[in-house]
């Protein structure tokens, strides 16, 4: 092999997450070679398996400390960072992490004159209640200044095997009466499938995005807070009930829950901030094709995968019944 036909490197930060490990699955299969920057690289080697012999490496990486992120930038062609949190916990807070990391990430991409895809999220901004929200938004603006030409997604809540979503409520299903509805269960969603995540990322890593855009995912349904609760209890054939919560009760109780330590909050306050704002694709990007349908991907529809995962938590496992 020359130099002239040496496959270009993609660091991809946080490659062992939840869509991270999807992304290094869909450039493997194209044959990139793959530098996978992670705070803990002796647990991401369940990657290795996903490529050739040689094609995906690991490198030390803590998005709070610039040195290792320029390390592991060095040499890359294309940098993708999936690095996000849903809570923070002591010094992994929502600006160290999504706004400053995303900030210094964007930096050594500039320097080594690597592209750059950023994972972002719909209902990212600025001007947002919510902090996770808000700290997203800030990093969109500082990357679009520092990589003009970079390429944003922001999707809608992500369902997959390892999803931090319609996986809580079937493990709630499994030892609670109930289900808390809330704010009145109406906040739509508009899940999104990791893969088609990850196809999008990789297409961006592919230069078949227009570069400097931000694209919204969301999947083929929209559902409610309500529907969405339902379909789990459905698909899992357990009978729960459906009790609404307002929320300002949702927002004390996920205040407490947070200050349990060393516990993962099954709802902080920040949370039902998001709660209180739809989570779908905006007209805007659908008129200007920056969604699934626009890039000739057809979604993965809701109730066809999750079914192979929520399968656990029926009563009988694969041998029980849905509702």
């Amino acid at each position: 092999m020359t130099l002239s036909n040496i496959p270009p490197l993609v660091t991809v930060f946080g490659g062992s997450g939840f869509v991270g490990r999807y992304v290094v699955r869909a450039l493997a299969k194209r044959g990139y070679r793959i530098r996978v920057a992670v705070r803990r690289p002796d647990l991401a080697l369940f990657l290795q398996p996903l490529g050739n012999v040689g094609q995906i490496t690991f490198m030390q990486a803590n998005l709070r400390y610039e040195e290792t992120i320029r390390r592991a930038v060095d040499g890359a062609d294309h940098v993708v960072n999936c690095v996000g949190i849903l809570f923070e916990d002591g010094k992994n807070g929502f600006d160290a992490v999504q706004e400053k990391g995303a900030r210094m990430v964007a930096e050594a991409a500039r320097a080594a004159g690597a592209k750059l895809t950023h994972v972002s999220a719909l209902g990212a901004g600025e001007g947002s209640e919510s902090h996770y929200a808000r700290s997203k938004g800030k990093a969109e603006a500082d990357i679009r200044k520092i990589v003009p030409d970079a390429v944003i997604v922001r999707p809608s809540i992500i369902f997959g095997p390892e999803d931090d979503f319609f996986n809580k409520f079937g493990k709630m299903s499994l030892i609670s009466p109930m289900l808390p509805v809330i704010g009145g269960g109406e906040t739509k969603f508009q899940p999104v499938y990791v893969g088609d995540v990850a196809e999008v990322i990789a297409r961006s890593v592919e230069g078949k995005l227009q570069a400097g855009t931000i694209y919204e995912l969301g999947g083929r349904d929209v559902l409610t807070f309500r529907e969405c609760l339902e379909l789990v209890l459905s698909i899992t054939g357990r009978k729960r009930a459906l009790v609404s919560m307002p929320f300002g009760l949702a927002s004390l109780f996920g205040g407490v829950a947070s200050l349990v330590p060393f516990v993962t909050p099954p709802l902080t306050s920040d949370q039902v901030k998001l709660l209180k704002t739809d989570n779908v694709v905006s007209e805007e990007a659908k008129k200007e094709g920056r969604t699934l349908d626009g890039l000739g991907i057809r979604p993965a529809q809701l109730e066809a995968v999750l079914p192979t995962y929520l399968v656990q938590y029926r009563q009988h496992g694969q041998f029980g019944k849905a509702a």
